[in-house]
């Protein structure tokens, strides 16, 4: 229980301020603002007081959104190592499923009918490309004088 006033924690008010560079803005307080807690089940990482509880589901999700190692742990609040060690296999899975879908839309794209989507795939999974003779399969035969 809270004794007095100096014991509470600082809070966010509910009209933050503002600079005089920026365009003013407004919203309406709250009637009655509500505050609570929020409870997070995840693997705890870190020690003493650097302990934080990250979940690998959002590790997951923010690996397939494409963020790199630095933002989720920035996210997070963890050292990177950390969330390398603890969470890579998340990670992996969360970057292979990221392009997996980017690679079923281009073909998707490509197979509709999208003429530079048929070209880039072509060149890049088909190995096709714009000089077809450079290919070391179509060099011309050896020439020797003596035969």
């Amino acid at each position: 229980m809270i004794e007095n006033e100096q014991d509470l924690p600082d809070l966010p008010s509910e009209t933050p301020a503002q600079s005089d560079a920026l365009p003013k803005w407004e919203f309406k307080p709250r009637k009655d603002p509500k505050w609570g807690e929020v409870t997070r089940q995840g693997l705890v990482v870190g020690r003493g007081a650097n302990k934080k509880v990250v979940p690998p589901d959002e590790v997951y999700k923010l690996a397939a959104f494409g963020c790199t190692i630095e933002e989720m742990s920035d996210w997070f609040g963890v050292n990177r190592d950390t969330l390398k060690y603890n969470f890579s296999e998340y990670i992996e899975k969360g970057r292979a499923d990221v392009k997996q879908r980017l690679r079923n839309a281009q073909i998707k794209l490509a197979l509709g009918g999208n003429a530079a989507m048929l070209i880039w795939l072509g060149k890049n999974m088909l190995g096709q490309s714009d000089n077809p003779n450079n290919r070391e399969e179509n060099q011309p035969l050896p020439w020797t004088e003596g035969e």
